[in-house]
């Protein structure tokens, strides 16, 4: 894999693939031919994706699509480095980047299923890498009582939900470039779908770029612009009414990598 290295996104990235139409603008995330394989089978295959500075663009796909290896690559987790494409971000080669260093340029993932911290207060947890002042405030948006949660430990005391909103107030106050949402709604009550909505809002107000993996139409639905994936590949993007209308359409229940990209 060749050294990060500064480059045009707009140049290098000219005629994506895969239904990817090129903008004026070069965008904040721009991958272009990912290929990536675990355990000797391919996940991502050939995947390009852009996504915007300022965009909300929602990533769709039924289970085995490789929503969360997309996430994962992005991020710069470890054993999920491509074997082939390029990668920017802000228009810079990140490709070779270890994940500490992808996080100093402004990006974060809130996971599928968060992490459980054994002696950390909400506060302190909520503290790290913070540039609010009131961490008390991302909570409220999170739908959240500050007084109640605050001095909790993020622990098994609390449920999947609750750790699940914690996490996303703690993205919220990070001021990110790019938040990656996997699933923000997994694990969380249907009458809270309106607190996602607020969130994801509330970090695109901020100056945020998010790309928000899930299944959640009504969610979805509020994404500037939605892309589908099928056997790690983007077959679909465009308006989301339009997307996940195809979406919706396919035959498939998990994703068996060849339905849609066939059509």
């Amino acid at each position: 894999m060749s050294t990060p290295k500064p480059a045009d996104a707009g140049a290098a990235f000219a005629g994506l693939s895969n239904g990817m139409a090129e903008s004026a603008a070069a965008p904040l995330l721009a991958a272009r031919d990912l290929r990536l394989e675990l355990g000797g089978r391919p996940v991502l295959d050939g995947l390009s994706l852009a996504v915007a500075d300022g965009e909300v663009h929602a990533l769709l796909g039924p289970n085995g699509a490789g929503k969360s290896t997309v996430a994962y690559t992005i991020l710069g987790c470890g054993g999920y480095a491509p074997a082939a494409g390029e990668l920017l971000f802000a228009g810079e080669r990140i490709d070779a980047l270890p994940l500490h260093e992808r996080a100093r340029r402004g990006m974060a993932l809130a996971w599928q299923e968060p992490a459980r911290f054994e002696g950390l207060t909400v506060a302190d947890f909520l503290a790290l890498g913070a540039r609010v002042d009131d961490p008390a405030e991302c909570l409220r948006r999170v739908g959240l009582r500050p007084e109640t949660y605050l001095p909790r430990a993020l622990d098994r005391t609390l449920s999947g939900g609750e750790r699940k909103r914690i996490e996303l107030a703690g993205v919220l106050e990070r001021r990110l470039r790019l938040a990656i949402l996997d699933e923000p709604t997994a694990g969380i009550d249907l009458l809270a779908l309106a607190d996602i909505v607020t969130l994801i809002d509330a970090l695109k107000d901020g100056g945020a770029s998010v790309l928000l993996i899930t299944h959640a139409e009504d969610v979805a639905v509020h994404a500037d612009r939605a892309s589908q994936l099928c056997g790690g590949r983007i077959v679909r993007s465009g308006a989301p009414e339009a997307v996940i209308a195809h979406y919706k359409s396919r035959a498939c229940e998990r994703c068996d990598g060849r339905s849609c990209r066939d059509e």
